[in-house]
């Protein structure tokens, strides 16, 4: 048997508090550790501003989450989805092309509609083509950009073109409205078909034209814009989460200060 001192099991005793007080303090200011996740999105370049706000939010209420976004046309998107590109969410600008990831197989979960916008006719603030109506889109003096005609923009404005009874010829046919607009911006062309709310988020560089007063054009100028899981998602329950937080209340206001459409 050993036999301790005093002195000896003061020493023993204090070295013991010291090791438990000092477990207990890098405890306390470690806390329990988070998991960190990352969430991948790939949506339609007009949904860049509201989303980006809108992923911040969502890192916020979610510590340890990282979401990353690639913005694009919806039709190029939906091919780099098919080409087995990694994401967790897509939100398209139309259900044309949702439809063909549908259709693919590649849905993780029901498409829902996140929200709505419109095209409109859009001019530098300047308006050196002096453009007033739709119809002088139509004149040759006019120099037209428009997305191409598989992008969700490029349908919409040739839906519209459609219904107004006019042919528009584009000098350029761009992937994504962001190059209509850029193209807008630096003074390319005269006039292009973008949604309302890049109008909006111009910060007055570009000018919006009224289209015609007639309901079948108006209808035409509407699309919805859906969302999905997409299938194969690393974290399919993170991405659930995220769309439902984009449709909720929060999300929606966001989405209609910058402009889109609610569609509930």
């Amino acid at each position: 048997m050993v036999s301790w001192t005093k002195p000896r099991r003061l020493a023993v005793t204090v070295a013991v508090l010291v090791a438990v007080l000092s477990g207990c303090a890098h405890s306390g200011s470690s806390g329990p550790s988070v998991p960190a996740r990352t969430l991948t999105v790939l949506a339609a370049a007009s949904l860049a501003g509201p989303f980006a706000d809108l992923g911040a939010m969502f890192e916020e209420a979610n510590p340890g989450v990282t979401v990353t976004f690639s913005f694009d046309g919806s039709s190029t998107l939906a091919s780099q989805i098919q080409e087995g590109a990694p994401a967790d969410v897509f939100a398209s600008a139309d259900q044309a092309t949702m439809d063909k990831v549908v259709a693919a197989g590649l849905a993780g979960s029901t498409p829902v509609v996140l929200t709505a916008n419109a095209i409109v006719a859009a001019v530098p603030v300047d308006n050196p083509g002096k453009v007033e109506t739709l119809g002088d889109l139509t004149e040759p003096r006019v120099t037209t950009v428009l997305c191409a005609a598989e992008v969700p923009c490029g349908a919409a404005a040739r839906r519209v073109f459609d219904a107004a009874g006019i042919t528009v010829s584009p000098v350029s046919e761009e992937q994504s409205v962001k190059a209509v607009v850029t193209r807008l911006s630096l003074g390319e062309a005269d006039a292009g078909m973008v949604y309302q709310t890049d109008v909006a988020a111009s910060q007055g560089a570009l000018t919006a034209v009224p289209l015609p007063d007639d309901q079948a054009v108006q209808a035409a100028a509407r699309t919805d814009y859906p969302i999905v899981v997409v299938r194969g998602s690393a974290d399919a329950d993170l991405a659930a989460r995220f769309i439902a937080f984009v449709t909720s209340e929060q999300g929606q206001q966001v989405l209609r200060d910058a402009g889109f459409q609610t569609v509930r």
